[in-house]
């Protein structure tokens, strides 16, 4: 692997250039909760191609026409501060998304072959599990009817990618399917995926990663496309985008980082955010 130099993108940095690129002008795009990466691409997309964004955001459930900048301490005031109107979770799951159908990407912690998910927790009795994870939220309710399901998993592994999920929070492709169609795009760290024939494919690989790493990093069969290629880097312009007008605290790099690392950056952050 040749060694990165400064103007070389991290992982974190193609993952949300990949992301931004799956957005449209004049979307309303869904901000969950704790999830820099998809609030870096939307920001990078409102920064290019799609100034006229609308944000639907999980802080508050609000309807946001000018988004809050990437922070920690700041963040739930900016959202508020800014937000059209605040509906609350249960008309915001039942009423709202229902009718305006936004475009969300979900971070699964398992996903199969076929784009089910699982975000409650690890183990065979949900009573007494191996790992409890953050939950479903409103992702039950909306993989039932949305057409525009994304996904994305920040570190690419076996324990991800796996041939049966313990619980199904996010509701993937299935004959007997009457309403939804599944997910339709997934970015890791690694590349590039999407579901053309109802099975998880790979299309890209990212600089510095290769097909024969990710099947190592997925435990099932992995399709490939005939015409599977590296993936796009992201460009100097959006690069610079990411770094000094999107995220300049580095609010992106958490989501690929776990342990002493992440609490350490998490630090950093803090300090800097404080000055």
């Amino acid at each position: 692997m040749k060694p990165m130099f400064v103007n070389d993108p991290t992982p974190a940095e193609i993952m949300v250039a990949c992301m931004a690129r799956q957005v449209e002008n004049g979307e309303i795009v869904a901000q969950g909760i704790a999830t820099p990466l998809v609030t870096a691409a939307y920001l990078l997309a409102r920064h290019t191609h799609a100034p006229d964004l609308y944000f639907a955001s999980a802080i508050g459930q609000g309807i946001c026409r000018h988004p809050a900048p990437l922070g920690i301490t700041t963040i739930e005031s900016l959202w508020l501060d800014r937000s059209l109107s605040n509906v609350g979770f249960v008309r915001a799951a039942a009423d709202i998304l229902p009718i305006l159908r936004p475009k969300e990407f979900f971070r699964p912690g398992q996903v199969d072959a076929y784009g089910n998910f699982n975000n409650l927790a690890f183990g065979d009795d949900y009573t007494k599990p191996r790992l409890r994870l953050p939950g479903s939220g409103g992702i039950p309710d909306v993989t039932t009817f949305i057409s525009d399901i994304f996904l994305y998993v920040p570190r690419h592994s076996r324990v991800t990618f796996v041939e049966t999920i313990d619980f199904r929070s996010g509701l993937g492709y299935h004959p007997a399917r009457q309403a939804g169609a599944g997910p339709r795009y997934l970015v890791s760290d690694l590349g590039q995926f999407d579901y053309a024939n109802g099975r998880m494919r790979l299309i890209s690989y990212h600089p510095g990663s290769s097909i024969q790493r990710i099947e190592a990093k997925t435990k099932f069969k992995l399709e490939v496309a005939t015409d599977v290629h590296e993936t796009e880097p992201p460009t100097a312009e959006e690069l610079e985008l990411i770094r000094h007008e999107v995220d300049p605290l580095g609010v992106r790099d958490l989501e690929l980082l776990s342990g002493s690392a992440r609490r350490k950056r998490l630090h950093e952050i803090l300090v800097q955010e404080s000055q």
